[in-house]
């Protein structure tokens, strides 16, 4: 992990008339670099392997430059270049992925965010100590797979957006679908409606809905296409289709905005109050954007069953604003909101509270 001082000294050095915002060219790209020019800043598109023809469809979240390289790794390469022109990084869930978190961690150029929750994300046994000792409820986990005797859902580590993920009702089809050569944990599955509230933490700002320090928004919800899980079973039963080879996966492909009914708003504050209170107490804090992603039950209960802590793919259908977020401003995107707190933290001489 890079030191909070060496990170501190950078940021020093830099000139705040002159703070370069970037991110890799994928996931969230267009809504971050769009947001980034709205509030007037220069922005850095980072392309690795890839071609950047498609940003001239949409000027205007078109990165001002971009810097080209051949692997994430080699990126570490052009640290002191990144530094000399003052760019400060905005992780996404692609980005932090094809870098690895290790990486990602260690890579000494400022970065918005404490890139300490990295290390409670991408863990899953981590990341259930730090959402279940918050005080919120998660589904249960089978610790012995041959103990299966309910619909579980498998999962394997790391952000992949849902790659890998399948449904087992007992132990012989958990063997049919299990990669034993990568890390994963076995849930209880738990009917109900997803849902996914894109919240944003801000420590220096002290007018909204108040925490022991700063104030925590939502800004959107979304739900999940994912492939081929949501077609699948028009071709027949989930039994006819194992024994053909087929077999259903969560790959998300695209997201679809959702307003939940507003009696199920303070419920989730009151959870991502909570999640985020803990997070000081766990690795000093999870700070700017972060998805609850969540199942309501029919009893209107909510079950977490993780937290991205980043931008999310599913604020993107909120490029202009949600019905959330426009309570707040209208037009507000979580791509523009990250970009308003570094220029409010370089205004108040605060970018060591957002910054890492």
């Amino acid at each position: 992990m890079v030191s909070k001082d060496r990170i501190s000294k950078i940021l020093d050095s830099y000139d705040p008339k002159k703070i370069t915002l970037a991110t890799a060219c994928s996931h969230t790209s267009l809504q971050i670099f769009h947001g980034a020019k709205e509030a007037g800043f220069k922005t850095l598109g980072i392309a690795v392997q890839q071609k950047t023809k498609i940003y001239d469809a949409f000027p205007a979240a078109k990165p001002d430059e971009f810097l080209f390289a051949d692997s994430y790794s080699e990126l570490l390469d052009h640290t002191d270049e990144l530094i000399s022109r003052n760019v400060i990084v905005i992780p996404h869930g692609s980005f932090v992925e094809y870098m690895t978190p290790r990486i990602f961690e260690g890579w000494g150029i400022p970065t918005f965010g404490n890139r300490m929750v990295l290390e409670w994300e991408s863990d899953r046994e981590k990341e259930r100590n730090w959402i279940t000792s918050a005080g919120v409820r998660m589904p249960e986990i089978i610790e012995d797979a041959q103990k299966i005797d309910r619909p579980v859902l498998v999962k394997y580590h790391g952000a992949k957006g849902g790659r890998g993920f399948f449904i087992a009702k007992d132990y012989p089809e958990f063997k049919m679908g299990i990669d034993h050569t990568k890390k994963f944990h076995i849930q209880e599955y738990v009917v109900g409606t997803r849902y996914y509230v894109h919240f944003f933490y801000s420590p220096i700002r002290t007018e909204g809905y108040r925490l022991s320090k700063g104030v925590l928004e939502v800004l959107s919800a979304d739900r999940r296409d994912e492939s081929n899980i949501d077609e699948m079973y028009k071709l027949g039963s989930a039994e006819e289709l194992k024994r053909l080879g087929f077999f259903p996966s969560f790959v998300v492909t695209g997201n679809l905005p959702i307003v939940m009914r507003e009696s199920l708003l303070p419920k989730f504050f009151e959870i991502g109050e909570k999640i985020v209170e803990r997070s000081f107490k766990l690795f000093g804090g999870i700070i700017g954007p972060f998805c609850v992603e969540s199942i309501v039950t029919d009893n209107l209960d909510i079950v977490v069953f993780e937290v991205s802590a980043r931008i999310v793919a599913g604020t993107n259908p909120f490029i202009n604003g949600s019905p959330y977020s426009d309570y707040i401003e209208p037009g507000l995107s979580t791509g523009k909101r990250i970009a308003q707190e570094i220029k409010l933290a370089v205004k108040k001489g605060l970018m060591n509270e957002v910054i890492s």
